[in-house]
């Protein structure tokens, strides 16, 4: 998130700039936290224990294109994530937006 900028307004932006496509946010899936998932940087000694702020958005325009950031972007079928490799925690924040209405907390 950049200063002066809103929590939507930066994920459609970070979108747009892995992805290549612009996207409008439609809905909030929730706040995800795992005490956990803590990280050392090894320049300054710092430790964080991240957060993830996770929105539903459609998109509006643009084309795939991977960038710096990324390694692949494609379009798959929701029945064809479940199979996709990922993250404990990501996979975690797309089962609740696969099967929940409702925003997760915590």
């Amino acid at each position: 998130m950049d200063l002066g900028e809103s929590l939507p307004d930066a994920a459609i932006r970070e979108t747009a700039e892995e992805t290549g496509i612009y996207v409008e946010v439609t809905g909030l899936v929730g706040i995800f936290t795992d005490p956990r998932h803590v990280i050392l940087y090894a320049s300054n000694g710092e430790v964080r224990q991240e957060f993830s702020v996770v929105f539903a958005a459609r998109p509006i325009g643009g084309t795939l294109a991977a960038s710096p950031e990324t390694t692949e972007v494609r379009w798959v079928a929701a029945s064809e994530a479940e199979a996709l490799p990922m993250d404990r925690s990501m996979r975690k924040r797309l089962k609740h937006f696969m099967t929940s209405a409702d925003v997760h907390l915590g």
